[in-house]
């Protein structure tokens, strides 16, 4: 049993020793050094970039909940004051103008958005002119306005929520729009202006400046094939082609409707006529 004991203690001493020799050989691992300013910098700017874009979410999500509350159904008002009210109303919220038809006085509010509600002493009478510039109407808002169908001139001018669909929907006021102005839009496409055959009586189309549009001059030819009867501006025939297809383009136009430039400058020359005389 003795000869057992110090065989035990010599194989623990053994494997003891064994280990203390292992790890007083092993060097030391070094310590970590510090990132360089140049990855500091990165990680300060990752970091940065990912509340920036977490705020760019937020921020969409918030603005896309106050478009949809500012264009809801104005159900409460059309009941208890009639659809001109409530058009007038749903109008003058979103911070635009209007004109009553046979009035010359425009309803619109001030600089800080309040307005006076003597439009309400008028709930027989229709929406003739509208101003929508920069407010955010979308194609849900147009529920607010179906029922004025006797609109004549409507102004859309930088309005960032009109689109395809929205244009499609203005079919509503085939019977009464004159005038029409989308410049500015900057989510109107070449295949959205397609919706605005449907409007057979539209005299006058503002069109300029909008972003999408490659070419404004091919664009402006093809609204007018498609709308024979009204005057397409704020693009001109040389817009986004080039000198030799512009003259190929301006040839074809005159030569299969020969009426249309000599009116177009006849009107300018009317205009300008006009314009002299008022000063």
């Amino acid at each position: 049993m003795a000869a057992s004991l110090l065989v035990t203690w010599r194989s623990c001493h053994r494997t003891s020793w064994s280990v203390a020799r292992r790890y007083l050989s092993a060097s030391p691992a070094p310590p970590a050094s510090p990132p360089s300013a140049v990855t500091r910098f990165l990680l300060r700017l990752r970091q940065q970039f990912y509340d920036v874009e977490q705020l760019m979410t937020w921020s969409a999500t918030f603005r896309n909940r106050a478009v949809r509350r500012k264009n809801l159904f104005y159900g409460f008002a059309q009941q208890n004051y009639g659809d001109n009210i409530a058009a007038a109303y749903y109008i003058l919220s979103l911070k635009g103008s209007f004109r009553f038809a046979g009035q010359t006085e425009w309803f619109q509010p001030d600089a800080r958005g309040k307005f006076s509600f003597d439009f309400m002493n008028f709930p027989t009478s229709m929406i003739e002119e509208v101003d929508l510039s920069g407010t955010p109407i979308n194609r849900d808002g147009l529920d607010n306005l179906v029922s004025q169908l006797h609109l004549r001139r409507l102004s859309l001018r930088g309005c960032p929520e009109v689109d395809g669909w929205f244009l499609t929907r203005l079919h509503m006021f085939s019977d009464s729009l004159e005038e029409l102005d989308i410049s500015h839009c900057p989510r109107i496409t070449v295949g959205a202006l397609c919706a605005l055959q449907h409007l057979r009586k539209l005299h006058r189309l503002n069109m300029s400046s909008i972003p999408s549009l490659q070419n404004p001059g091919l664009v402006r030819i093809l609204m007018e094939e498609m709308l024979p009867h009204c005057l397409v501006t704020g693009a001109e025939y040389s817009q986004g082609l080039s000198l030799e297809d512009t003259t190929q383009t301006i040839t074809t136009h005159s030569s299969t409707d020969p009426g249309a430039q000599p009116q177009e400058e006849e009107s300018g020359q009317t205009s300008a006529k006009r314009q002299g005389q008022m000063q």
